[in-house]
């Protein structure tokens, strides 16, 4: 039996965040799937549509092709749809409403649980069209059971729906860590990396508003990342301090060189729907401090130091823990890169081959079982 799957590429027009790190994850791991003979495989052909203006990747058995003229949303709902065949895949939150097979992965509902976060334009955007997608498609994946949970509190979709398809860790692997000039400058023990933006839910102001007390016992920060004006709203202006680097967006060998020559990676964030820093900071093997909210201790599990993102002197306690304890910071590279170890790309991308098995009507043993035959 030929079945017949399309990928929704806007993503490979867009910056890359969290969200299209699991997209290009994915569409990489069901690749190299459908290279490797199996049931769940079996007369499977998947086409990748990517608008005009995208990078377009190199895969084995995924074939590409280019859908333009339009872009962005415009592209997504009426250019997109016009080429489906067979069911639809949408990593990125969104997908065309006028494709009820398909599969969309909604990430989080930050713009409900934190909506200060963002612009009003996206959050009207975001608030229409994920509640319908949630309706009428036929199955939803999300990242975490923390935001599954949240996609039945907020009465985007049914549980029975959903699917828990969550991030790996393999490309931090792959990252070769190598120093440029502002990184080498702001590495070393006294270091404290905090990624993430301005924006409140990520909550850097708390670590920022510690820099004095922290500089008083030898530690600075370096804070790796920005925002996009467009979607988020800053929480205020960057702070100057002595001891506060900013150093923007980092390349992955940058931020694998920082994370490897540092104390540890702060993460204080309020919410978050899977919390991807942290994991690819324990698969290098640096130890991570964070918040005891949303999905993260679900994530890190034993595996990380915690503590609230309104504490600051949790924060404090839990960073001189970690620097004064030698034990306690080996002890946490150790735990860190065997709890990374339990999430897999490939794993997560069999997740999908599974629904979508299900959603053509096949019945097909599940994905452990095909795999150790």
């Amino acid at each position: 039996m030929e079945r017949s799957w399309t990928i929704n590429g806007r993503f490979l027009a867009q910056p890359v965040t969290g969200v299209q790190r699991y997209a290009f994850e994915i569409l990489h791991a069901l690749d190299e799937l459908l290279v490797e003979p199996s049931a769940l495989a079996g007369g499977l052909k998947i086409e990748l549509l990517v608008p005009g203006e995208a990078s377009v990747p190199s895969l084995k058995a995924i074939s590409t092709r280019i859908v333009a003229p339009k872009y962005g949303q415009l592209w997504e709902q009426t250019a997109l749809p016009t080429h489906v065949r067979g069911g639809l895949l949408s990593f990125c939150n969104t997908g065309p409403l006028s494709v009820r097979k398909q599969i969309v992965c909604i990430h989080d509902v930050n713009t409900r649980t934190y909506p200060q976060s963002y612009s009003l334009p996206f959050r009207l955007l975001y608030g229409s069209l994920i509640p319908i997608l949630g309706r009428s498609v036929a199955a939803i994946a999300t990242v975490s059971d923390y935001s599954a949970g949240e996609l039945v509190r907020y009465r985007i979709c049914r549980p029975g729906k959903i699917r828990v398809i969550p991030n790996g860790h393999e490309h931090a692997v792959r990252w070769k860590p190598r120093h440029s000039n502002k990184t080498l400058a702001v590495a070393g023990r006294n270091t404290i990396v905090v990624i993430g933006s301005a924006i409140p839910h990520k909550n850097v102001s708390l670590i920022i508003g510690m820099a004095e007390s922290l500089a008083s016992v030898g530690l600075r920060i370096a804070v790796v990342g920005m925002s996009d004006a467009r979607v988020f709203k800053a929480a205020g202006r960057q702070v100057s301090n002595s001891n506060v680097t900013w150093l923007g967006r980092l390349s992955d060998e940058e931020l694998a060189a920082l994370l490897q020559d540092c104390l540890c990676l702060a993460f204080p964030s309020f919410v978050e729907g899977f919390g991807l820093p942290p994991l690819e900071a324990m698969t290098i093997g640096c130890p991570v401090v964070v918040s005891d909210r949303a999905s993260l201790p679900e994530i890190c599990a034993g595996a990380a130091l915690y503590a609230s993102p309104e504490n600051a002197e949790a924060w404090f306690d839990r960073f001189m823990r970690v620097r004064n304890m030698p034990g306690v910071r080996e002890t946490m590279i150790e735990l860190g890169r065997a709890r990374a170890s339990h999430f897999e790309w490939k794993t997560s991308a069999a997740r999908y081959l599974e629904v979508m098995a299900a959603l053509d009507g096949l019945s097909l043993p599940p994905y452990e079982a095909v795999a150790g035959s």
